[in-house]
C-alpha cells in the first residue's frame, strides 16, 4: 500500500488543537486546498520513489554524487509547484503562510519518502539562519534561490572527533583580506552534502578562527557554496558516503573543505557568535524532525492497518471461518496504540508550529517561549513513538513485517536515525529540564499545565459514556506531570541538577504522554460538539473513541513516570559499581 496523506486529520487537528480559524494568513478553504494539492504530490510523486531510492541508495562515483531514479524529476516537480518556500518571507520568492501550514506539508513530504524529505527540510533551517543572521548582501545573492529551490543548504557540525560537542570542533577559518575566509577541515554526517538534483549546494559551516576562545564560545558560523558567484568550483568535495540502516536514497556525506588551500566561505553573524546563529538552523530542523516521526508513524500505521484488514488468520469470537486479523483484539490493541500515538504527536508538532507563528504577532515573547518549551518535547517524543509505532507495524504483519517485501522493515529501519539527529533525544531530554523549565522562573511550563487541565475540566463537564474513564485520566496525567515539574525545578533551585538530569528522559515522556493526551482530548471536545449540531461524519466518534484509548491505556504510564523522576535518581550512586570493569 503507498501512503496518502490524511488531510481531513490534518486539518481536523489545525482547526481544533493548533487553532487554525482563517484569521491569520490562510483561511480554513485555503488550508485545506493547499493541503488537498500537498498530499496528491506526497502519494502520487514522491511515495512511489520511497521502495525505488531504499533499493537503490545514492551513490558517489569519480566525485560525483547521483541520486537513486526519480528523485531529481521529482525534486524539480517539488520546486516547479513552489513548495520550497511556503513559509519564507514574500520579499525573497516565499509565499509568507504560517509556519503551522508548513507543518502539515512537511508531515506529508516525510511520511510519503523520509530520504527525500530531509533534503527541503535542511534548505528550510538554511533560509531561517540566513534570514535571521546573514548580511545583505549574502541574502541578495543566495536567499532567492534557496527559498526557490533552485539551491539546496546544509548544516556542517559534527567532526569525526566531535560527535554532539561542539566545543571539540577543529575546522579553522582564517581571513583572505577580501572580506572573505578560507576553510580548511572536514566534516561527517552532512545531509544531501552533494547530489545533482540541485545546481548548487550552499553549506553552512562551523569553524574556528585564529585565537577564538576555547569551547563554544569560539566557534564562528560561515557560508561555503559548491559553486562561486564568479561560477567557478569551490575548494571543497565530498569524500565518502556513509552506508546506512535506512534512509538509503538520502546522500550522508563525509565533507572535505581545503584540499587545495582552503574552501572560500563568508561569516554568517558575528565572529565566534556562531553557534546562536546555527541553532536558529537546528531549531527550525528539531520541529521538522519531530514531524518526520509523525509522517513515519502515520505511514507504518496506514500500511499495517490495511495489511490487517486484508490478512486472515485465526477465527475471531464468532465467527465460523478464518478471519481478517484486524478482528483479534490484540491485533485491535496494536493498531490503536499505533493511531493513537500518531495522532497525539501530530497535534504536539502542530501546537508547537502555531506557537512560532503566535510568536509573531500580539503574544510575541510568551508564544516563543511556550514554543521553546514544547520543541524538545515535539523532537523527542514524536521520534521515539515513530520507532515504537513502526516496530508495532513489523509485528501487526508477522513473519512478513520481517522480510522487505512489505516494506513494514524499512519504516523501522527509517525511523530508527530519528532520535538521534538534530539533537539526540536525551539531548532534547536535557534541554527541557536544564534550559526550558526554567524559563520565566518556571512561569511558562506551569502556564503549559494549565492550559492543559483547562481542557480536563471541560472533558470532566462533557463527561458521558462515550467517554469512559478517560475524564479522570486526563486529570490524574496532568497532576503526575505537576508534581514532575515541581521536583524537576526544586532539584534545579537547590544546585542538584545531575538529580534533575537523572529524570530528565521520563519527564519527557511524561510531559509528551500528558500533552498529547490533552491534544486528543481537544479533538474529542470538538467533535461532540459537531455530533450534537447534527454532524454525521463517522470520524468524529473514531475521535472521540481514539482519545479514550489513549486515555485509558496509554496515559496511565504517567504516573509511574513520575515516581522514576521524583524516586529514581539513586541509581547515580550505583552506576558506577554495576557499569565500570
Amino acid at each position: 500500500m503507498s501512503y496518502r496523506a490524511p488531510v481531513s486529520e490534518m486539518m481536523f487537528t489545525l482547526r481544533h488543537v493548533a487553532g487554525l480559524d482563517g484569521a491569520g494568513a490562510v483561511s480554513v478553504e485555503d488550508a485545506d486546498a493547499i493541503l488537498t494539492e500537498a498530499g496528491r504530490l506526497a502519494g502520487d510523486v514522491l511515495a512511489p520513489l520511497n521502495r525505488v531510492g531504499d533499493r537503490h541508495g545514492a551513490t558517489l562515483s569519480n566525485g560525483v554524487v547521483t541520486m537513486a531514479p526519480g528523485f531529481a524529476a521529482a525534486y524539480k516537480t517539488f520546486v516547479a509547484g513552489g513548495w520550497n518556500g511556503l513559509t519564507a518571507d514574500p520579499d525573497h520568492g516565499g509565499q509568507g503562510l504560517p509556519q503551522v501550514l508548513d507543518a502539515a506539508c512537511t508531515e506529508m513530504w516525510n511520511g510519503a519518502n523520509l530520504a527525500f524529505g530531509l533534503c527541503p527540510l535542511l534548505t528550510a533551517g538554511g533560509i531561517e539562519a540566513l534570514a535571521a543572521h546573514g548580511s545583505e548582501d549574502l541574502k541578495a545573492r543566495y536567499l532567492g534561490k534557496l527559498v526557490s529551490g533552485e539551491w539546496t543548504a546544509t548544516m556542517n557540525l559534527t567532526e569525526p572527533q566531535a560527535g554532539s560537542d561542539l566545543a571539540a570542533l577543529r575546522t579553522r577559518a582564517e581571513p583572505a583580506g577580501d572580506g572573505s575566509y578560507r576553510i580548511v577541515g572536514s566534516k561527517i554526517y552532512i545531509t544531501y552534502g552533494a547530489h545533482d538534483m540541485a545546481d548548487n549546494v550552499v553549506h553552512l559551516v562551523l569553524a574556528r578562527l585564529k585565537d577564538a576562545p576555547s569551547g563554544t564560545r569560539g566557534i564562528s558560523l560561515f557560508l561555503v557554496p559548491k559553486v562561486l558567484p564568479d561560477g567557478s568550483e569551490n575548494d571543497l568535495r565530498c569524500s565518502g558516503l556513509e552506508h546506512k540502516l535506512g534512509i538509503h536514497a538520502s546522500p550522508t556525506c563525509s565533507m572535505a573543505f581545503g584540499d587545495r588551500g582552503g574552501a572560500t566561505g563568508w561569516l554568517v553573524g558575528e565572529e565566534n557568535r556562531g553557534l546562536a546563529c546555527m541553532f536558529t538552523m537546528m531549531n527550525n530542523a528539531r520541529l521538522g524532525v519531530g514531524l518526520q516521526g509523525v509522517g513515519v508513524a502515520e505511514a507504518a500505521t496506514q500500511r499495517a492497518l490495511a495489511y490487517a484488514r486484508e490478512r486472515r488468520q485465526g477465527k475471531a469470537a464468532g465467527s465460523a471461518e478464518a478471519s481478517p486479523i484486524v478482528a483479534h483484539p490484540d491485533v485491535q490493541r496494536m493498531l490503536l496504540t499505533m493511531k493513537a500515538y500518531t495522532a497525539a504527536a501530530r497535534g504536539i508538532c502542530y501546537l508547537t508550529a502555531a506557537a512560532l507563528d503566535a510568536a509573531e504577532g500580539p503574544e510575541g515573547k510568551a508564544a516563543l517561549d511556550r514554543a521553546s518549551l514544547l520543541t524538545p518535547v515535539a523532537k523527542a517524543f514524536s521520534t521515539d513513538i515513530a520507532n515504537e509505532v513502526a516496530s508495532l507495524g513489523v509485528q501487526v504483519h508477522g513473519g512478513m513485517g520481517f522480510v522487505e517485501e512489505t516494506g513494514a522493515a524499512q519504516a523501522m529501519r527509517d525511523a530508527r536515525i530519528l532520535g538521534i539527529y538534530e539533537g539526540t533525544n536525551g539531548i532534547q531530554a536535557i534541554d527541557l529540564t536544564g534550559r526550558k523549565l526554567p524559563l520565566n522562573d518556571g512561569a511558562t511550563v506551569r502556564a503549559q499545565i494549565a492550559a492543559m487541565r483547562r481542557v480536563a475540566e471541560s472533558l470532566l463537564k462533557a463527561a458521558d459514556s462515550d467517554l469512559g474513564h478517560a475524564p479522570a485520566r486526563l486529570r490524574a496525567g496532568i497532576e503526575a506531570l505537576d508534581q514532575a515539574t515541581s521536583h524537576q525545578l526544586a532539584s534545579l533551585r537547590s544546585n542538584r541538577p545531575e538529580a534533575a538530569l537523572a529524570g530528565a528522559t521520563p519527564y519527557l515522556r511524561l510531559f509528551g504522554l500528558a500533552q498529547g493526551a490533552a491534544c486528543l482530548a481537544r479533538e474529542a471536545l470538538a467533535s461532540r460538539a459537531a455530533l450534537k449540531a447534527g454532524e454525521t461524519d463517522p470520524a468524529h466518534a473514531g475521535r472521540i473513541a481514539l482519545a479514550r484509548f489513549f486515555a485509558e491505556n496509554l496515559l496511565p504510564a504517567t504516573e509511574g513516570l513520575a515516581q522514576v523522576v521524583i524516586d529514581g535518581g539513586g541509581f547515580l550512586d550505583d552506576a558506577g559499581a554495576v557499569l565500570t570493569g
